[in-house]
């Protein structure tokens, strides 16, 4: 596996594998009807904020045999000042359990190491995979919690902070 910064040519891989992640993993959040029907992930607005990434922005692509099937942004903290944040992270379903994830994680948290000493990430409350999979990377809650409405359906989610620097 290889892991590099992305460029707007990765627009169409990155959305088919947030697509792809969202209709495996949140089929028991979200009505399954929205995710069969596809098409919810923007690949245009991918290959814009990749060819003009907002500031402090960094994408990170992972490719096996020539194919993205994975990514991660990060950049800073939408809600403290100071802080980074680590955006998303998605691996395609197909290769889960593989060490992508972990490749995107380390490639994640040496970007926001460079500018931060510490950084948070949101994750909805009921994805235990993802919740398990950060708590093994030592990500802990912090306690902040917010919902947003998707489908007619507020998801809660809660905060995971990590001290980046000892």
């Amino acid at each position: 596996m290889h892991v590099r910064a992305a460029t707007g040519e990765d627009a169409e891989g990155i959305a088919r594998v947030q697509e792809r992640g969202w209709q495996a993993a949140y089929r028991h959040v979200f009505p399954a009807e929205e995710l069969d029907r596809g098409g919810f992930i923007q690949a245009s607005r991918w290959r814009d904020r990749l060819v003009h990434p907002p500031e402090g922005w960094s994408t990170f692509v992972v490719e096996s045999e020539g194919r993205i099937v994975g990514f991660t942004s990060v950049g800073p903290s939408r809600d403290e000042r100071g802080v980074g944040e680590l955006y998303a992270i998605y691996v395609d379903p197909d290769e889960w359990s593989m060490g992508a994830g972990r490749a995107l994680i380390d490639r994640a948290e040496e970007q926001l190491r460079r500018d931060y000493d510490e950084a948070t990430l949101w994750v909805l409350e009921h994805n235990p995979r993802a919740r398990h999979f950060y708590e093994l990377a030592g990500w802990a809650t912090d306690g902040a919690r917010k919902a947003e409405s998707r489908w007619g359906v507020r998801a809660p989610e809660v905060r995971y902070r990590k001290q980046l620097t000892s």
